[in-house]
């Protein structure tokens, strides 16, 4: 063939290619954004799905089954396009979420055990002689467990590493083990004593060592933790909503699983973070040992409970303990009573522990529900025996 031939051949070839494309990826280049794609219905099997994602682009990072989409890394300019393909519901942000809490103190030696002052204020251990929350299993929504620390091993009972599911759901961070301490650190002589001492530990990580992830990796992990029998989750993290993030919440909430999450250390009114913010989550704020919300503790009509979040002493990594403040510790300490709850048989769905744990708060600020403290702070002794020996 002559080489004007050939050159001519090309261009064609070019053209017909570069028609081929959606218009959004001809333009310049720009760094791809996390976005999740959502699907409507079975309009498209998975093949289909991922070579659509290909074509304007993207890569796709994870599947997201329990939204009936995926996680993807898609050029920006192409976003708009994909969403009105057809079998394509929506394209939205996948944002990032932050473990919600403060700056930690320096780490103390190693302690003989002691109450902590956040497990007393709720009176959880005047509860232990009807329930230890033994055998309810808590999934932990964090930054991973540390599985060798000697106040936590006997309890953390498996886990899912939702950022990379081939690398293991150990704590390269602090805060989930500080979380997981809250909730079911070991009646073992040292250290502290969690909330519900037997409960069973599931470390589904969800944040990396920074304390940062993405909605999809919470949406994995919820689905995980649907999958596997889970009867609560902690969700001591927050950040943007979206719809496939309430979603997810949704599902969860509807097969059974009891809510609850971090209301957020803005500090102002309405700034309550999802995913505490969505109804069917239990929204924490935050108190000090004067029964008085921390200044930096968000505030808004979602917060359903109130619990101690202000120098906390819990877990942390390497077989450490650390005192931590924050909306992260005082979400836990509402968790660990939703498993005493739970062993002792006081409810069983989502719906009759939140009336329950409403019904038996102890009342705080304006008399009534009030966007500071919701219904009041948890009390976990009359929540699961029914009485109060303490005010």
């Amino acid at each position: 063939m002559r080489p004007l031939k050939v050159f001519w051949v090309m261009c064609v070839v070019l053209l017909l290619v570069s028609s081929a494309l959606p218009a959004e990826a001809q333009g310049s280049v720009s760094a791809p954004v996390r976005r999740i794609v959502v699907f409507e219905g079975t309009a498209l099997n998975e093949p289909a799905r991922e070579a659509l994602v290909r074509q304007f682009g993207g890569v796709v990072i994870k599947r997201l089954p329990l939204v009936n989409g995926m996680a993807v890394l898609l050029p920006p300019q192409a976003a708009a396009a994909l969403a009105n393909m057809p079998g394509v519901l929506r394209v939205e942000d996948d944002p990032v979420v932050y473990a919600l809490g403060k700056p930690p103190k320096t780490p103390p030696p190693q302690p003989q055990e002691m109450l902590p002052w956040g497990v007393d204020r709720i009176d959880a251990d005047l509860a232990w002689g009807v329930s230890r929350g033994t055998g309810i299993k808590v999934a932990v929504l964090d930054t991973g467990i540390d599985l060798d620390h000697p106040d936590l091993k006997g309890n953390v009972k498996g886990g899912y590493n939702a950022i990379n599911p081939r690398k293991s759901y150990n704590d390269d961070n602090g805060h989930g083990t500080h979380v997981a301490g809250i909730i079911a650190a070991l009646d073992n002589e040292i250290g502290v004593v969690g909330v519900a001492p037997e409960a069973s530990l599931y470390a589904v990580k969800v944040l990396d060592s920074r304390g940062t992830g993405f909605v999809s990796d919470i949406i994995e992990g919820l689905d995980w933790a649907m999958q596997n029998g889970m009867q609560v989750v902690n969700m001591s993290l927050g950040g943007g909503g979206t719809t496939s993030f309430h979603e997810a919440i949704t599902r969860a909430y509807e097969a059974g699983i009891v809510l609850v999450a971090a209301a957020g250390n803005d500090g102002t009114e309405n700034s309550v973070n999802y995913p505490a913010a969505y109804p069917e989550v239990i929204a924490v704020s935050a108190t000090d040992k004067n029964d008085t919300l921390a200044s930096w503790s968000s505030r808004g009509p979602e917060v359903e409970l109130a619990a101690p979040g202000v120098d906390i002493l819990s877990t942390w990594n390497d077989g450490y303990y650390r005192s931590a403040s924050g909306t992260s510790m005082a979400a836990p300490h509402v968790t660990g009573t939703v498993a005493q709850v739970l062993a002792a048989g006081r409810a069983s769905t989502p719906a009759e522990v939140r009336t329950l744990l409403q019904s038996t708060a102890d009342d705080l600020g304006t008399s009534g529900f009030d966007s500071w403290y919701g219904y009041g702070l948890v009390d976990a002794e009359e929540a699961t025996t029914g009485f109060q020996t303490s005010p």
